[in-house]
């Protein structure tokens, strides 16, 4: 891609949003060298590695990116003979520990098989663990890059000796200067240190009483820091010491030098896959940023983008647009006055080229699509050049000559107010000469112009279609709505108007303005005012939908609970039922054992009343079922004769219905809000005859005779109409009674199966979702058991 085209589309300000996402500098390293590529197949790897980092940021809310650092210059002077410092050898400690922390949350995300993401476990893979080379670096220095006193046994002996010797001059001085004759003697009561000895203030005049070697002076000379005879050799061990301490910590870092060097290879592979890790997150966190969504990409110069959003501009004031090309038409010709909003259309479609072609999401709906265009052109702004002495028709012209020189099939070219700063009639012209040109050629052209000449092309020309920015003329502002296949029309008459010039010289202005034209204004006026209402009704009916929806989910909950409470019911009763007769049964085999004993005590001789007692007992252990008194009450006072659309209350369940049909000499067919059921009529008490207006049921709940499939295709379904789909499909299933179903959703990125599953999982229906065997279709098909 040209520099100039991407500067001119603001392609850098991009990467400085993008750059404010980085973990780490090798992911400003890889921003600011990000440049869109032209191979179709890359760009969709790209693509790829984005949405698996986006789909990881969503579930995962973060990646363990910290602690990164570019050590690549130190591990290449390890190799060659160099000496890291205790800090170096810290980074490299610090990226070794980041990378182990990576390989941890990949086997965590691997472990969890809702998430796919072959990109990042393939980068992953490639770093080496080097725990041993960590765990030397950090036992040998601390977090502040002092080396530790374990880093040797050498080293702990020498500061132990050092420790032991400054603890003995203090204690020296500490006497020397608590002494009596030192208050006399010393400007200050204090042990200091000056050329890396220890020392004490003297006056002048008592320089002889302390001998030694004078190491300084005050700046009025009225002080003298001597190091006193009396530790000089002291001083001296001390002095020793350090310079053997400091070669023993030489000694260490030499050696941890050398096991850096040793592993250099597998430090480098490992910043080298850390880099497009941090680079590859960069850009995902970018998307959350921007509530970007991943497109689909082409090479066949198809572009399609819902509720487009220019990237720069603030997202409570940006206005988002459908942009459409390269199917019906390959070229769009924006025209309408300068102040529309024109130029801010084809930035934005040039924009999301670039950032598609980079590997970055667009801030579009989902379904998006964008096209890989090996060329990129753009022609926007004020091009006049002062140092070139060139007019801004010159500068313009300057580059539509290149963009004719190098244009071809697979070129998007973006044209800001093509013709302009010549002569209306002449620049009109060169337009449509220049536009005819590149549309021969097969290129994606979108060209901006305030020429009414235009419009007309737009019409003439199979493969091109006029577009406008709509205009308020209530307000006297653009709207920002690019409206394609309407042209703009000229506002001058209308805004002359609503500012409050003469209806007179409005008019007159009018006269002088040819019949066709203003045809074809009342033509473009009708025409948006059409647009508008048909854009108010498509939004009624997809609020009606919406409720629509709401009210279905509703009633399918309602049908839900209603069956749970029903089966719960029924299960009370039959328990309640055979308690009932287990307990009748037990008291007639007691009468039974009862009789068998008096037969065999009297002989058969049985008097009467015994038996009538018996038989008594018999006939109280027959169980006997609550019935209400309602119900018995009604059966008396039934004496009317029920008929279809009588309303009538059914007393088993205490709600009011309206009969349908009888099915039998003793049951009816009864709605009951949105339900049919069979009641007996016995159950059926009378409450009004029917209206004269017709009722229609509102729905049918769907029992075991209703057919269901056992499996659901939603292969080539967009995301939302796929969910909406399983989720009538289960309240189907349930309702049909079957155990278990399967649902095809494909394997393609992943997106609807993802979706899907997570909808079954939290379905309380649900008992279990599994994907499919090989036989069943792998895991393109989930395999649903119901509880």
């Amino acid at each position: 891609m040209q520099q100039r085209v991407m500067h001119v589309l603001e392609f850098h300000k991009v990467k400085e949003q993008l750059m404010t996402h980085v973990a780490s500098s090798l992911g400003r390293e890889k921003v600011s060298n990000l440049t869109p590529s032209s191979n179709y197949e890359e760009v969709v790897n790209w693509q790829e590695m984005t949405d698996e980092a986006t789909t990881i940021l969503r579930l995962r809310g973060n990646v363990p990116l910290g602690g990164i650092f570019d050590v690549r210059p130190n591990v290449k002077r390890a190799q060659i003979g160099g000496v890291l410092s205790a800090n170096e050898l810290l980074d490299i400690a610090s990226t070794i520990y980041a990378s182990r922390q990576l390989k941890n949350f990949e086997e965590d995300l691997a472990s969890d098989e809702g998430i796919v993401v072959p990109l990042f476990q393939e980068l992953v893979s490639r770093i080496t663990p080097l725990p041993h080379l960590e765990q030397t670096i950090k036992h040998s220095i601390d977090e502040n890059g002092t080396v530790l006193d374990g880093a040797s046994d050498k080293l702990r002996t020498i500061r132990q000796k050092l420790r032991s010797t400054e603890s003995r001059i203090r204690e020296k001085l500490e006497n020397m200067i608590r002494s009596s004759s030192a208050q006399k003697m010393l400007s200050d009561a204090i042990v200091t240190i000056r050329n890396e000895r220890f020392v004490i203030p003297v006056k002048q005049e008592y320089r002889s009483a302390y001998g030694g070697i004078v190491h300084d002076q005050s700046s009025s000379g009225a002080t003298l820091f001597i190091e006193p005879q009396a530790i000089v050799t002291l001083n001296n061990e001390l002095q020793e010491a350090k310079v053997k301490e400091k070669q023993e910590v030489e000694r260490i870092l030499i050696e941890l030098t050398k096991e850096v060097a040793e592993v250099g290879s597998e430090l480098y592979q490992n910043v080298n896959q850390l880099a497009e890790l941090d680079f590859m997150f960069t850009k995902g966190k970018y998307s959350h940023a921007l509530k970007a969504s991943k497109p689909k990409m082409n090479n066949q110069g198809y572009v399609r983008l819902f509720k487009a959003k220019h990237p720069l501009i603030s997202q409570e004031e940006v206005v988002a647009n459908d942009i459409e090309l390269g199917t019906d038409f390959t070229s769009i010709v924006i025209t309408g006055p300068n102040t529309g909003g024109k130029t801010v259309t084809l930035k934005t479609l040039g924009l999301f080229t670039l950032m598609a072609q980079a590997g970055l999401q667009v801030p579009a709906l989902d379904g998006s699509e964008m096209a890989v265009f090996s060329k990129v052109f753009a022609d926007i702004g004020d091009e006049q050049s002062i140092e070139q002495s060139l007019s801004t028709f010159s500068s313009h012209m300057v580059n539509i000559v290149e963009i004719l020189r190098d244009v071809d099939e697979d070129s998007l070219v973006l044209f800001d107010e093509l013709g302009a700063g010549t002569d209306p009639q002449e620049g009109a012209a060169l337009a449509i000469s220049i536009l005819d040109e590149v549309y021969q050629r097969g290129a994606r052209v979108i060209a901006t112009t305030h020429y009414p000449e235009l419009k007309a092309y737009g019409y003439n020309r199979k493969g091109v279609v006029n577009a406008s920015v709509e205009f308020d003329i209530e307000t006297l502002s653009p709207t920002y709505k690019l409206l394609i296949g309407v042209p703009g029309r000229s506002n001058a008459f209308e805004i002359s108007k609503r500012l409050g010039l003469e209806f007179s010289v409005i008019e007159r202005a009018r006269g002088y303005v040819g019949a066709e034209t203003n045809k074809v204004e009342n033509m473009i006026a009708s025409l948006e005012q059409s647009r508008r209402k048909a854009e108010t009704e498509l939004e009624d009916a997809e609020q009606l939908r919406k409720e629509a929806d709401k009210l279905h989910k509703e009633l399918q909950k309602q049908i839900i609970e209603f069956n749970e409470k029903r089966d719960k019911l029924y299960e009370k009763a039959e328990e309640k039922a055979e308690k009932t007769v287990e307990q009748a049964k037990e008291e007639a085999e007691s009468i039974i054992r009862e009789l068998r004993n008096m037969r065999k005590n009297q002989q058969a001789s049985v008097k009467e009343h015994e038996l009538i007692e018996a038989r008594k007992r018999l006939e109280e252990a027959v169980p006997t079922l609550e019935k209400s008194s309602k119900k018995k009450a009604v059966q008396k006072s039934q004496v009317r004769t029920l008929s279809e659309g009588d309303e009538v209350k059914v007393l088993t369940w205490g709600q009011k219905g309206t009969l349908i049909a009888k099915v039998s000499n003793t049951e009816w067919q009864v709605q009951m809000g949105i339900m049919k059921m069979k009641v007996k009529e016995k159950d059926i008490e009378y409450v009004s005859s029917p209206k004269p207006i017709e009722t229609k049921p509102l729905a049918t709940v769907k029992g075991k005779d209703y057919h269901v499939s056992l499996e659901l295709d939603l292969r080539g379904e967009r995301y939302e109409n796929a969910l909406l789909r399983v989720e009538k499909y289960i309240d189907d299933a349930l309702l049909a009674g079957y155990p278990r179903v399967s649902i095809i959703h494909g394997k393609g990125t992943g997106a609807l199966r993802q979706g899907v599953q997570e909808y079954l999982k939290n379905h309380r229906s649900v008992k279990s979702v599994r994907f499919g065997e090989a036989t069943e279709g792998g895991t393109g098909v989930s395999v649903v058991e119901f509880k």
